[in-house]
């Protein structure tokens, strides 16, 4: 038990003490930064697409996708004005616009791919060309795969009512479709996670080896999530502070604290990595 608990504090003082080292601090901050401004034209390019095959209604799927696992004091008023700005009609799916917003969202990719590869002490050999066709790629993926969650989200609703009405047994179990949204969400999460954890940074990981980080990543943005959720709602003062801008000064702060847990996520991987090697090169 001793034992153990010497191991954990190791890999903890390891991974917290290379976060420090590797400007863990200053790469949450532009990796927030960076976040928020890829999160627009994601969005824009997402939906200009999905209009374009004809599924109408992916903007209220993807913003409630993308902020339903926000505190609702943060993502109710961005929702609402990222809202109003896909809905408006776009006709330009083929013009520099939207090709520039699938550009300018893949360095949100970028700047996971950049800390990804600090927190796993890892020196990028591919070339410029490779990583940005590969960071296009997964906002492309991410569209598809945000694509067919609309459909079934559409379509879910009906088909929970055929099924109520044709097996009985059924009843007890069907959720509602905000329930439904969660569940989509948190799914999107974790296989996010995998894949951003497993293919955007140099080298080669086992699948084992990053499943530590990421149940670090996802309980620690629970925590911290709902910790700061319950300040603003008891002691915040960014609205007196900011006025109208209080809504993009609070997502900074929120993407900022989830960008550092992300951060640490990739430490605490290669934390581990490093006390393995050790410990099989000793044993």
């Amino acid at each position: 038990m001793l034992r153990k608990i010497v191991a954990v504090k190791r890999v903890l003082y390891d991974a917290f003490g290379h976060f420090d080292a590797d400007d863990g601090w200053a790469m949450a901050s532009h990796l927030a930064i960076t976040a928020l401004m890829a999160l627009f034209p994601f969005l824009i390019f997402a939906t200009t697409l999905a209009s374009f095959l004809g599924a109408q209604a992916f903007a209220d799927t993807a913003v409630h996708l993308v902020f339903d696992t926000w505190p609702e004091q943060i993502a109710e008023p961005i929702a609402r004005e990222v809202l109003n700005v896909l809905t408006v009609q776009r006709t330009d799916l083929l013009t520099y616009g939207v090709l520039l917003a699938a550009f300018f969202a893949s360095n949100g990719i970028e700047a996971l791919r950049t800390s990804l590869n600090r927190a796993y002490r890892v020196s990028e050999t591919r070339g410029i060309i490779y990583r940005r066709v590969q960071s296009i790629a997964f906002v492309l993926i991410a569209t598809a795969g945000f694509l067919v969650i609309s459909v079934l989200l559409v379509f879910a609703p009906l088909l929970a009512r055929l099924a109520e009405a044709n097996f009985e047994w059924v009843k007890p179990y069907m959720g509602t479709i905000t329930l439904w949204r969660y569940i989509i969400a948190s799914i999107v999460i974790v296989g996010g996670l995998f894949a951003v954890h497993y293919w955007l940074p140099a080298g080669k990981r086992r699948f084992v080896s990053i499943i530590p980080g990421i149940i670090f990543t996802l309980i620690a943005w629970l925590i911290g999530s709902t910790i700061f959720a319950a300040y603003l709602d008891r002691f915040s003062s960014y609205v007196t502070t900011y006025a109208g801008l209080a809504s993009i000064m609070v997502a900074v702060v929120f993407l900022y604290m989830v960008s550092a847990i992300f951060i640490l996520g990739g430490e605490l991987n290669a934390a581990i990595s490093r006390y393995l090697e050790a410990r099989a090169r000793v044993g």
